[in-house]
């Protein structure tokens, strides 16, 4: 769903403060920071008998029934969902409180790219306390290594974003382009669509941070190296260099939309069909149906471009998880409250609600797989995103500080959509810029 997507416009605040804040704690046992070192399924059950209050920071939609559920399972809790911004706009507000003191939730959705901040700042829980590794298995490969640093685990997949390309059938049949396999047919198409139609494009790109490391990740890059303090940057790795090569040549031939992603116009070119496909996460067929209404039966499903013939390779875009902050005052309830939304009754009844799932077994219900999509002309779209979830490049890495450097993308990279300079060139001036701030924050960058 849209409120999983990666944010492109995020604010430097975050980061700046949270190697201040890394090493800060209480000595109030209640608030955290003298957590046991091992908490056992007896004592959650108790902590679920005793109850208390839970609050809970969440955008995504889902979580309301699911926290509605919980209250009536266990009717000794009471949870006070908030929502206090998507995004950057919370992790804003989440810092604030840390920093603060007070205000702190005892839940708090993080976005799988935003994770290792809070985690190297040691301002969520490591959930090994709580027997969380014995749940190795139960998600996906790509959204478990999201939630870890090192053996540490700081925060429970709740969806994720395998990604597939989203095509209307329609405009392909009409002007004869069969659905592209690789990313140099993915080209070929763009061009003969738009030669055939003037007004539509194969996609709209104006430059987006969450975009190109995905592809960069699909392509097999590892431009992030991270080792606690000590981390590499370095965008002239063959993935990104086939990325930057590639995606190049759609920018030079003017491709591309330059229609802004998630805007009224984007929905209207995604319903007319001038834009014609769209290489993202699973979680998009709800957007289509509610955003593009217009296009009822016309979109398809299929895998997603590959870099080499015969490839089966895909990378995750978007997704997030729930973690508990370090000075929660109630972690042990938290944490129950986290197993039932990720991966007990409460996510089942995300999926019922649209999302997509981070949990193996959910993804392999065949009442899951079998799902017929009328928008999507009956197809089950859900063997195609099932698929591509077990496909995901393994070693993927983000940056400690990746919301800033998210938050200069559009500084670097995303000039070589306005005609200045290469992808090339923004990739390297993207390096350098984020080298030096990691710098500036002490970390040891190369």
């Amino acid at each position: 769903m849209s409120i999983t997507r990666r944010r492109a416009l995020l604010g430097a605040a975050l980061s700046i403060t949270l190697m201040a804040t890394g090493c800060s704690g209480s000595d109030d046992a209640d608030d955290g920071a003298a957590a046991p070192t091992t908490v056992t399924e007896a004592d959650i059950a108790a902590a679920l008998e005793a109850g208390g209050n839970l609050t809970v920071w969440a955008w995504d939609t889902t979580i309301t029934k699911v926290a509605a559920d919980f209250q009536t399972k266990y009717p000794k809790v009471k949870i006070n969902l908030t929502n206090a911004g998507t995004g950057n706009d919370q992790y804003t507000a989440l810092q604030n409180a840390i920093t603060a003191g007070t205000g702190i939730p005892d839940v708090a959705q993080i976005e799988y790219y935003a994770l290792p901040q809070f985690a190297l700042a040691k301002s969520v829980a490591d959930l090994n306390v709580y027997g969380a590794a014995s749940l190795d298995g139960t998600f996906t490969p790509g959204t478990w290594n999201a939630v870890h640093a090192g053996d540490k685990i700081y925060g429970f997949p709740i969806d994720s974003g395998p990604m597939a390309l989203f095509y209307n059938k329609e405009v392909f049949d009409k002007h004869g382009i069969a659905v592209p396999a690789t990313w140099e047919e993915y080209a070929a198409a763009a061009d003969k669509l738009h030669k055939a139609d003037p007004k539509a494009y194969i996609t709209s790109d104006s430059g987006d941070a969450g975009f190109t490391t995905s592809l960069i990740w699909q392509a097999g890059g590892k431009p992030y190296t991270v080792s606690g303090t000590e981390v590499g940057v370095n965008f002239a790795d063959p993935g990104s260099t086939k990325f930057a090569t590639q995606w190049q040549k759609l920018i030079d031939g003017k491709l591309l939309s330059p229609v802004v992603g998630w805007t009224d116009e984007w929905y209207k070119g995604l319903g007319d069909g001038t834009i014609a496909t769209l290489v993202t996460g699973a979680w998009m067929p709800s957007n289509l149906e509610k955003g593009a209404a217009a296009a009822n039966g016309k979109w398809r499903v299929a895998p997603m471009p590959q870099w080499e013939a015969g490839g089966k390779a895909t990378a995750e875009n978007g997704g997030s998880s729930l973690a508990i902050p370090e000075k929660s005052a109630n972690k042990t309830l938290a944490y129950a409250f986290l197993k039932y939304a990720a991966v007990d009754e409460g996510a089942q009844t995300r999926i019922d609600d649209g999302a997509f799932p981070a949990t193996t077994k959910h993804l392999a219900a065949p009442e899951f797989k079998n799902k017929e999509f009328p928008y999507f002309g009956g197809q089950k779209v859900n063997e195609v995103l099932a698929e591509s979830a077990g496909q995901v490049v393994t070693g993927w890495s983000y940056l400690p500080f990746q919301v800033y450097a998210n938050s200069i993308y559009g500084d670097t990279v995303g000039k070589a959509y306005l005609g200045q300079g290469t992808l090339t060139d923004g990739l390297k001036s993207w390096q350098d810029a984020s080298v030096k701030y990691g710098q500036e924050q002490g970390f040891t960058v190369k």
